[in-house]
Formats: structure tokens, sequence, C-alpha cells
């Protein structure tokens, strides 16, 4: 399974909602449910599933899916 299909089951189960699928081009902006404590389980929910962690800064860095990926790709390689 790739990185977006794994976050796009992520997405799924924290909004409760099937129709969000994980693209480069998705924000936060994207996703009605998409706030700020669901930004926060979205984020513990990635550091769990890919067995890493995140810091701050490249938390409030992050614009999109796409950035996303390429942070979990830099740390899970």
């Amino acid at each position: 399974m790739n990185i977006y299909e794994k976050l796009t089951e992520i997405f799924q189960d924290i909004f409760d909602n099937d129709d969000v699928i994980a693209t480069p081009v998705l924000t936060a902006h994207d996703v009605e449910e998409w706030d700020s404590l669901s930004h926060i389980r979205v984020i513990v929910t990635v550091e769990e599933e890919f067995d890493i962690k995140f810091n701050v800064s490249e938390i409030v860095e992050l614009n999109n899916v796409a950035e996303m990926v390429a942070l979990i790709e830099s740390k899970v390689a």
C-alpha cells in the first residue's frame, strides 16, 4: 500500500467521510470536517501508522498532502 492510499484510509476514518481522498493538492480547507482538533488526530495517527515523529516546525510548514507525503518519505527512508 502506498502512502496516499494509507493517508486516504486515515482521513476517511478520522473525518468519517468516505469521499475524502488523499491527493497531492488536498488541503485542510478542502475538507469541511478538518478543524484544529482533527488536525492533531491526523498528525498523531500518521506518526503512529508510519512509526515516525514530526517536530512542530515541520507540522506548521505543511500546506497540502503532497508536502505531508514528502515529509513522511524523508522520515521512513
